[in-house]
């Protein structure tokens, strides 16, 4: 360009930040790797992404068995009988914990779709996310989600709750998650044995249906109960 306005973002910054942060008037750079057109859809699910965070010289490893780690969880744990899910009657998902999206990209053949939300606290992974083809937000989970215009059939929290930040704590995003799930909906929980034993009893105090397997998943189902008129 002949005139360098607006200049292009500091590489340093973190360009992708939209969490109580000013507006930058920049252009933010390309990554490395952005120099031809991305694989037809649904190659690019299993590809390398060109945004894959290239600090460490195992990312292209993680990136595979994070695929491969998903693929095998959807379809030898979360599809099976003991998780008591009816997938026929799951349409909306949000995945309150995403990574690089794997749990979505599990789930591409069936015929639902996954919001996949990245918390601000944890690794910025959405241009990963969004580069396989899905969709995704940044959100604080100790925030309001904006789920206009639906609620959801199914919610995913993979190792949420353990890493919550000091602003908030499980009882905050677990009304939150009561309000934002439609009644008869799903919440799959993965996390450590601990936090489970925190967050069952909560779950059930809020009348939803509460089921601790192999001591690191909870599934739960909301109900329809409403506080009765005296």
């Amino acid at each position: 360009r002949k005139v360098n306005d607006p200049p292009l973002c500091n590489h340093q910054s973190r360009s992708s930040a939209s969490w109580y942060v000013p507006v930058e008037g920049c252009i933010v750079q390309l990554p490395d790797g952005f120099h031809k057109w991305p694989s037809p859809w649904p190659a690019r699910l299993s590809d390398i992404p060109p945004s894959l965070p290239s600090s460490g010289p195992d990312a292209e490893e993680s990136f595979r068995k994070d695929t491969v780690h998903w693929s095998s969880l959807i379809s030898e744990v979360y599809m099976s009988g003991g998780f008591n899910v009816n997938w026929s009657s799951v349409r909306n998902v949000v995945d309150m914990n995403a990574g690089y999206g794997g749990f979505a990209a599990a789930l591409i053949d069936e015929p639902l779709w996954v919001m996949n939300v990245v918390p601000v606290d944890q690794p910025d992974t959405l241009s990963v996310i969004m580069d396989r083809g899905l969709i995704g937000v940044y959100h604080d989970w100790c925030e309001s989600f904006n789920t206009y215009p639906r609620s959801y059939d199914l919610l995913h929290a993979s190792f949420l709750f353990r890493n919550l930040t000091s602003r908030c704590g499980v009882i905050e995003v677990a009304a939150e998650m009561d309000r934002i799930l439609r009644p008869g909906g799903y919440l799959l929980i993965q996390d450590d044995s601990e936090t489970l034993k925190r967050i069952a009893p909560l779950l059930k105090s809020l009348h939803w249906s509460v089921s601790v397997l192999r001591d690191q998943f909870v599934v739960c189902k909301k109900g329809f109960w409403r506080p009765s008129v005296s």
